[in-house]
Order: C-alpha cells, then structure tokens, then sequence
C-alpha cells in the first residue's frame, strides 16, 4: 500500500481487515450516513487542514446535537482547545461571556474560538473567579480539585491578570476623555452628583484637601511592602542590588521618572529596555538590554521589541544597574507606573519612590491605567495603537510629569477633575450611542452628547445595560463603583456561597469570587508551589531502566526507548553494580509508555526492567496517572509515537485523514528549532472512536515506522507550559535525585484543606444552577518577583445530568 497506515502491512486505519468497499458497505448499513463512505473524500478537507505551521491547529468544531421537533432546545458549548490554540487572551474570553450574555439580537459576534450552540435558551452565566490563583495551583492540587476536573470537558490557558474582575468592568477600555469634566455633564446628572462630593473621594480620603510637599506622596515601608517592591532583606530579593541613595529626602530632592520594557524568558520577566528622564524631562538613559536567559516571548505588541533588535547589543543587566547607581543622586526620588514592576525586573531595591499607579487613588483597591490619566489630566497621547509597542521614555516622562501635576495641583485639583465620573460618563455615552444605533429616532441624544469617541474595547456591565441587566457581584473585594452591579460583599467564602445560593438564580448574569485568603497567595508560597510542580514534573518525565551488561550499546537502548516519544536526556547510571540508564523524556505519555511496554522487555541484550523514581513526592504517582487518564478533557484524546521525523504535517494529515470521527490533530514542536518531535495527539468527537483507533494502531506501521500509542495523561493546554518549564529546570541544572524526604509543611497541609473545600464549594454552586447555565471557572494567573504563571480556565454548559455539555 503505498498511501496509508498499514496494520502488518495489509489494512487501512479504521477499516478493519474487509477491505475499504467492504467497509464502506458496513458503515452504510450500520447508518453511518453520508459523512462517512464514499463521500469521505469530499470532507476530507476538513480534517486536512486541522494541522497548521509552528505546532497549531485548526479544524471544523463540533457538529450541534440534533434535537426533535416540539422540544426545548439545549445549548451546548463546542470549542477544539489542543496544544497552543487552547492559549487564550482576556479579549478572546471577552468575546465568548459578551455572546453568551448579549446574543446575536444585540449583534454580538460568535467569538472566534469556540461556538456557542442556541445561545438564546441559555438560561444564564455564571464565571467564579478564585483570587489570585494560577493553572499552578490547579496542578499542584489537583487531586484535591475532583469536582472541577470531572465536569468541566474544556479547558484553557489564560494570560495571567492581577485582577480579573476589574477588567471585566472595562479598566482597560480605550478612553479620550476631555481634561474637564464640564463637557460631560449632561450625560448623568447622577453621576455627577456623586463626585461633586469631594470628601468621598479616595484621593481625598488618603491625602486630605491641602497641598503638600514631595515627600508627603512618597511610599511608605510597610505600602511598598504591601505592593511588592523589592525591598532590603527581603527573601525574595536575594543578590538585588541596592542604588545607595540613603540621603534624607526632602520635598526639595530631584525627581527622575523610570520605565522599563520586558520580555518573558525562562527566568520570568527580564529588562530589554531602560528609560530614564529628569526632572525637566530630558532623557538621561534609553539602552537595550539583553536578557541573560533564554526569551520565550519578546511581548512586542506592548515593548516594540524584536529579536533581530536585541541580536546586537552587549548590554546586560549589570551594565544598567551600574550606570543607574551612577547616575541616580544619593537623594533621588524614582518616579514610575506601578514601578515595582520595573524594579523587580531591573533587581534594584530604592527606598524612595512615587507611584503613580498609587498616587491617583481609587476605590477598592483599582487602578488607572496610564493612558487613561496621560490624556485626562495632561491631555497628552501615549501608547497610540500607530506604534509598535509602548515607548519607555515617553511612559517615564508622562509618570514623571503626572507626580508633578499632582504636587504642584494638590489633591483637591486633582480629585476636582472627576476621573471617576470621566470614566463612567464615557462608559454611558458609549451605552447611548449603541441604543441610538438601534433606534434612528434618537439621534437628538447623540448631538447632545457631541458624538463622544467610541470605546476599543467597551466596558463589558455597559453592553449589559443595553439589555436592561445588572450583573451580580459577590465576593470579598468591591470591584464595582460604577452602580452597574449588584454588588454584595462578604467576609468569608462561606457568605459569599450562601448568598450565591439565593441571589444566583435571580440573575441572568453572575460573577462569584472566591478566595484562599491572603495568607495563602504570598509570593514566596507561588515560589514553594512551583518548585514542588516542577520537582514532581521531573520526576514523572524520568524513568531509570536496566541492568545492562558492562559494554551495552547505549545507541541501541536510545532508539529503543526513543520509540515512546521524545527524549530529553539519557545518562548512564554507574554507581550501581551494574549499569543502568537515567532517561527523562518531554512528554508524560512517553515516560508512561515506556513503563508499560518496555518493564521486562529484553534490550541491548539484556532483560531489564522500568521504573519511575522513587521519591516522597511519587508514592501517589500510579493514583495521579489514572486520574488524569479519567480526566474529562481527555476524553477522547490518544497520544501516538514513533513517527518519522521526515514526514510532512501534509503526509500525517493525509495518513490519520482516514480515522473514524478525528476531530483534530496537534503535533508538538520544539519551541526552538520549530522541528515536530515524531508523536502527535489526535482528538476524536467520540470516546469509542478514540479506543477503536488505539486498538487499531498499536503495533502497526507507517512508512516502515511502529507505532506506539495510549490514552492521553496532560491535558491538551498544558503542551508548551510543560515544555517551557521542563527546560527551564534543564538550565538551572536541576537535579533528578533526591535522597530527602520531605515532608508537607503545616501551611500546604491547611492550604490542601482549603483548595478541597473550596472545589466543594464550586461544587455545591454548581449543582444548584439551572440546566443550559453557561459556567466559567477562572484561575486568573498571578504576577510576582519570582515570575508570572499562567491563569486557567474552566467552561461548560451544565446539562440534565448536572455535567457540562461539550
């Protein structure tokens, strides 16, 4: 057969040994329909293109269930998240909790990566949010979080957020609001009763009314400690370096604004460039840097920087610490937007600094974004979307001239401007011009609003209120001060489920924040969390294989065990009386694989047997590998090794083209080289489908290459976080033996407790929702000094059996 997987050499995939005629015969007969038999080859197509450059794919969705005539329809939720497509941004997530709450009768778009099926009869959205929790905390107790891997079937990665609900209400948005408010006020005479009253206003309440000096708007100790900033023997500052201004301020002592661009390596955020100005606002510095660890993302949608960029430069760090302490006068006040970020990443500690980020105070702890406070109190434009990326030195010296205003103005000018009120009237002008949209008549209102720019990215509450909703908030931490919510706060998770309980049902759509509490989500906790996922994440990935005799061919146990998947690394063991491989692979299929089909095998000569590590960490090791193989996002999904590195993603796409139902098919690569790693993952709209093709494929051959496949253990999203951090312990020289046992602290102990109760929790809100309730689990991600980790997301629409519809 000179096209085709061969079994032994004489049958097709999915065909059995009849022959194709005689399989198409049997597949009519047994109803198949017309997407199957003859008519495959006019659909192929479909399957074709579901692999596409660089390790992603594409493919059709899910075909809608059928439904008979004369019953209500059920809503079900389609999305094909494998590999980087399950990589998703706060937009695209957007997009999916605006079409389901809005519909196409308010002309919101199916979002662009997954489809919602009968959006109309969806009886409401719920998304929970958990508090400053990452896809870290997910797999690292993810035995304790039964409930949410069992129900939810999609899963995804979700760009880290500091707070997700805040953007959610539109912080973000695109704003150009004038640098009065008078233009503005005949847009909400409500709103703006509610800022004429200048003591309630958060600037006013921090600072009072009366003008002060420089140093009254400096950060405290403990307010820097409480926002992150590096500081003088803290743990995690360990080898930062200190720019010895220890003069005495003064409200006479120079100002200098600070920014820094970044990029993602396998360190965390590293500088790439340093921005400089004084107090006049000439730039004193503007200098690449280049990062010392390898970059996984040059982010140069927001830095404007490229590798060809950096190819040149010799700065490292060091060079700009020096020159910074150089520069910096013992009395230097840093100027900066959330500049903890800046000095986190640059490894400076400075005791004295202005945030403006801070300075300009909101409610609950929320933030203005620097655009937005450049054009409304400077009316300046920053960060125009012409640029590649945002300018350091423009940044610094818009913070720098905000300080200024603000010292030179006083806090009572200052909260006079009504930045809140600027907010929210843009939001409910935008909110009438779409109501004017929909209703011609109205066209008086908008020439009296003077057709206020639109908003890129609108508030999300303010499409809402097109509908004449208003979403629930419940949670711990205000986050609306608009009036757009319902907002019930309480002090424990307990409250805050009761009330869900009650209030839930009455709302079309609800946000429900949960949280472990503060003493739980320090950063230093983040960095104990990531070393005991990457540290049992090695372990998994390694598995130890022998004895060999004393003069065995090494080459020949690599092909061998090569077979299995992708190696990382192979080393001979010989401190044993005979000799012994250590082999760390990339993938967990692989290492899982090799232990089930290689264990007594004869290789190089010799009968061996396999054997993961054995460490306190992995006693729970078989448990955990068969709960992941029960996990509901693997369902359906194999895992194949042992294809030949010469084949094209076009000859695979042809090959598994055959397979019953494959809905699509995602082939791992090396983030570096862009070379595919001989397996692939092929997802299947039926679980039977996916058990058929296993049966099917193991032991035969493509292209005089055995195969060897399995059930699926890491779930679709998990491919380059994997990657990413098995590397990452490969360059810091990490270790596989460990002779220690440790034991769990008290703090995790409880912290395992609290994740448990808190996955019945969910569990317990879960159940009480109505069938066709669209339902959004949310780890929003989290940013430290140890390095950002990815959030995660959960979704599904619960159906009569109380599990999320796929």
């Amino acid at each position: 057969m000179a096209k085709g997987l061969c079994l032994n050499g004489r049958k097709r995939l999915g065909e059995g040994a009849e022959g194709p005629r005689a399989a198409r015969k049997r597949r009519k007969a047994d109803g198949g329909g017309p997407d199957r038999g003859p008519e495959v080859r006019a659909e192929r197509p479909a399957l074709c293109g579901l692999c596409v450059p660089h390790g992603r794919f594409s493919g059709a969705l899910g075909v809608p269930k059928a439904v008979d005539s004369g019953r209500v329809k059920s809503c079900h939720l389609s999305a094909a998240l494998l590999g980087e497509d399950s990589e998703i941004s706060q937009e695209q997530l957007y997009e999916l909790l605006k079409y389901a709450a809005l519909g196409k009768c308010h002309k919101a778009a199916q979002p662009s990566w997954c489809r919602i099926y009968h959006q109309s009869h969806l009886a409401g959205v719920v998304v929970v949010v958990l508090h400053e929790m990452s896809q870290l905390h997910f797999y690292r107790f993810y035995l304790q979080f039964r409930h949410l891997r069992k129900v939810f079937r999609h899963r995804f990665t979700l760009a880290p957020s500091a707070n997700f609900p805040v953007s959610l209400y539109g912080e973000g948005t695109n704003l150009k609001p004038q640098n009065t408010p008078q233009g503005l006020t005949s847009t909400s005479s409500e709103c703006t009763a509610k800022s004429s009253d200048l003591q309630c206003d958060p600037i006013i309440q921090r600072y009072g009314e009366k003008k002060q000096g420089l140093t009254s708007y400096t950060l405290t100790l403990e307010e820097q400690k409480k926002n992150d900033y590096p500081i003088e023997g803290s743990p995690g500052c360990k080898g930062y370096i200190s720019t010895e201004c220890d003069q005495q301020r003064t409200d006479n002592s120079p100002l200098f604004g600070l920014d820094c661009e970044m990029c993602l390596t396998a360190k965390g955020n590293e500088v790439t460039r340093v921005s400089l100005v004084d107090a006049r606002g000439r730039c004193l510095l503007n200098e690449l840097v280049k990062p010392e660890s390898r970059v996984f993302n040059y982010r140069t949608r927001f830095s404007g920087i490229t590798r060809k960029m950096l190819l040149p430069v010799k700065t490292r760090l060091s060079d700009i610490q020096t020159r910074l302490k150089q520069m910096l006068p013992h009395d230097a006040v840093l100027v900066g937007h959330s500049l903890n970020s800046d000095l986190q990443a640059l490894e400076m500690i400075h005791p004295s600094v202005i945030d403006t980020s801070l300075l300009f105070a909101r409610s609950e702890g929320r933030r203005f974004k620097l655009k937005f406070l450049a054009k409304a109190v400077l009316g300046k434009e920053i960060q125009c979307e012409q640029k590649l990326g945002h300018d350091p030195t423009e940044d610094a010296r818009a913070a720098l001239e905000l300080a200024q205003f603000f010292i030179e103005q006083g806090p009572t000018k200052v909260a006079e401007l009504n930045l809140e009120m600027l907010l929210t009237a843009e939001k409910l002008a935008e909110v009438s011009k779409n109501k004017a949209v929909q209703q011609p008549q109205g066209c008086g209102l908008q020439e009296q609003l003077n057709e206020p720019p639109p908003l890129s990215k609108p508030c999300f509450l303010d499409c809402l209120q097109v509908t004449g909703q208003k979403p629930l908030l419940l949670g711990r931490q205000g986050s609306d001060s608009s009036g757009l919510c319902q907002s019930n706060l309480s002090t424990s998770n307990k409250q805050i489920l009761q009330r869900a309980l009650e209030d839930v049902p009455l709302s079309k759509f609800s946000i429900i924040q949960f949280t472990l509490g503060p003493e739980y989500l320090a950063s230093h906790l983040h960095a104990g969390l990531h070393e005991k996922v990457s540290s049992k994440l090695t372990d998994m990935l390694t598995i130890y294989a022998g004895p060999f005799e004393e003069n065995f061919c090494i080459k020949s146990v690599k092909k061998e065990f090569g077979r299995c998947g992708p190696i990382q690394s192979l080393t001979v063991v010989t401190e044993t009386f005979q000799p012994y491989v250590c082999i760390q692979y990339e993938v967990l299929e692989a290492a899982q694989l090799a232990v089930e089909c290689l264990n007594g095998a004869e290789v190089a000569g010799s009968c061996i047997k396999v054997q993961r590590p054995v460490t306190a960490a992995m006693l729970d090791c078989n448990v955990l590998i068969k709960e992941l193989e029960l996990d509901v996002e693997n369902e359906g999904v194999i895992y194949v090794a042992g294809l030949k590195k010469s084949l094209t993603e076009t000859e695979l796409q042809e090959e598994f083209g055959q397979l019953k139902h494959l809905e699509a098919l995602f082939l791992p690569k090396d983030l570096q080289s862009g070379k595919h790693r001989s397996c692939c993952f092929l997802k299947f709209q039926k679980t039977q489908s996916a058990l058929g093709a296993l049966e099917a494929m193991n032991g035969c051959t493509m292209k005089g290459s055995e195969l060897r496949s399995r059930k699926a253990l890491a779930p679709g999203h998990l491919w380059k976080w994997i990657w990413q951090m098995n590397h990452s312990n490969e360059k810091q020289g990490k270790h596989i033996f460990y002779e220690k046992m440790e034991q769990l602290s008290d703090s995790e102990q409880d912290l395992r407790k609290k994740v448990k109760k808190l996955d019945q929790n969910i569990r317990k809100l879960y159940r009480s929702l109505q069938s066709n309730t669209l339902c959004v689990v949310l780890f929003p991600g989290v940013n430290s000094t140890h390095g950002s980790q990815p959030g995660l997301g959960l979704m599904g629409i619960k159906d009569d059996e109380g599990r999320s519809a796929c």
